[in-house]
């Protein structure tokens, strides 16, 4: 299958051009990327250091031998882009988050649904081995009822991601949630759904920009259960502090960190191979976007159903907007 890539400014644009060129059932067709102070800037990156450059959007949009596109580029421009591919009757692999324009948003999936296109969010944590055995159980009943979700997913002081909301009027508000906290919306709102009401905590307690909030959490409220999530841009070796909590009325789940993932499990009795009590879970290491690609591949082809429908993209999406206190 040919692919392209539109954009490269995107945090993790230059793994999705390697995962690309890694693919065996890829045929990586080349890169378009609008500003040619981003090119020189972004594109010496070993990652592009074969590829073939579009020199136009049209060259990109309008080649018929390309079935789908991965749009990484800055995250305000991204929704633009996405709505060109689907236009052109291209399936899109969108970098998240997916901008701070719900009704944009909303329009591409709409089209992409007309077009019986696939809309697919990057969100790797999906096809993560310790998320995987989460989803599968929470989902499942054998917890039980759900009724208690504790996340935290924080970056390290520095982290660039402060400056993605410098020339972004609107979405201030969402700090590093923004960033961060779609990684923990999607699998909350796999286990739960929509959420019934949403509170969000927004502060600035570092040296960051005195606009920036680098210190937030949210609380999500459901029928019968209650979800926080946590997310800072002060925190030391913070990935080694990633967390995510589930309790259910059976047992319980606390994977900390995700990569390697070290997860334990505790069940009121035992089932399904696993003991009464506290135990830990064993995990194989896992890698962030390949199995992300081959699910796309995948639904392309008609060979699984997409991972998550086109209503879950949007649904998470919109909650992400609701955590972080925008309409």
């Amino acid at each position: 299958m040919r692919m392209a890539q539109y954009g490269i400014s995107h945090d993790h644009a230059h793994d999705k051009a390697l995962v690309l060129q890694e693919n065996e059932s890829v045929e990586f067709a080349g890169v378009y990327e609008p500003s040619e102070e981003k090119i020189k800037q972004l594109g010496i990156h070993e990652a592009y250091k074969a590829v073939h450059w579009f020199s136009s959007k049209e060259e990109i949009l309008e080649d018929q031998s390309i079935s789908a596109i991965a749009v990484t580029g800055e995250i305000f421009d991204n929704l633009g882009f996405a709505r060109e591919v689907v236009e052109h009757g291209k399936h899109v692999w969108l970098d998240k988050p997916a901008g701070n324009d719900l009704l944009a948003f909303k329009e591409v999936i709409e089209i992409a649904g007309r077009r019986q296109l696939h809309v697919q969010l990057s969100y790797p944590w999906r096809y993560h081995p310790g998320f995987r055995f989460i989803l599968d159980w929470a989902t499942s009943g054998r917890l039980g009822e759900i009724f208690s979700i504790r996340a935290r997913h924080s970056a390290w002081p520095g982290s660039e991601d402060r400056w993605k909301m410098w020339e972004s009027p609107g979405v201030r508000a969402g700090g590093i949630m923004f960033i961060q906290g779609g990684h923990l919306v999607d699998i909350v709102v796999s286990i739960l759904g929509r959420p019934q009401r949403v509170s969000c905590f927004q502060r600035h307690d570092a040296e960051d920009p005195p606009w920036y909030h680098n210190n937030t959490a949210a609380v999500l409220e459901y029928a019968q259960a209650m979800v926080t999530l946590e997310s800072a841009n002060m925190e030391v070796n913070s990935r080694e502090s990633r967390r995510f909590e589930v309790y259910g009325n059976r047992g319980s789940m606390i994977m900390e960190p995700f990569e390697p993932p070290a997860l334990r499990l505790c069940l009121d009795k035992a089932r399904d191979g696993y003991a009464k009590g506290w135990q830990t879970v064993p995990l194989p290491s896992g890698t962030r976007y390949h199995p992300d690609l081959a699910a796309l591949l995948a639904a392309i082809r008609g060979e699984n159903p997409p991972n998550r429908t086109l209503d879950h993209e949007l649904t998470v999406q919109e909650t992400l907007l609701r955590v972080i206190g925008l309409p």
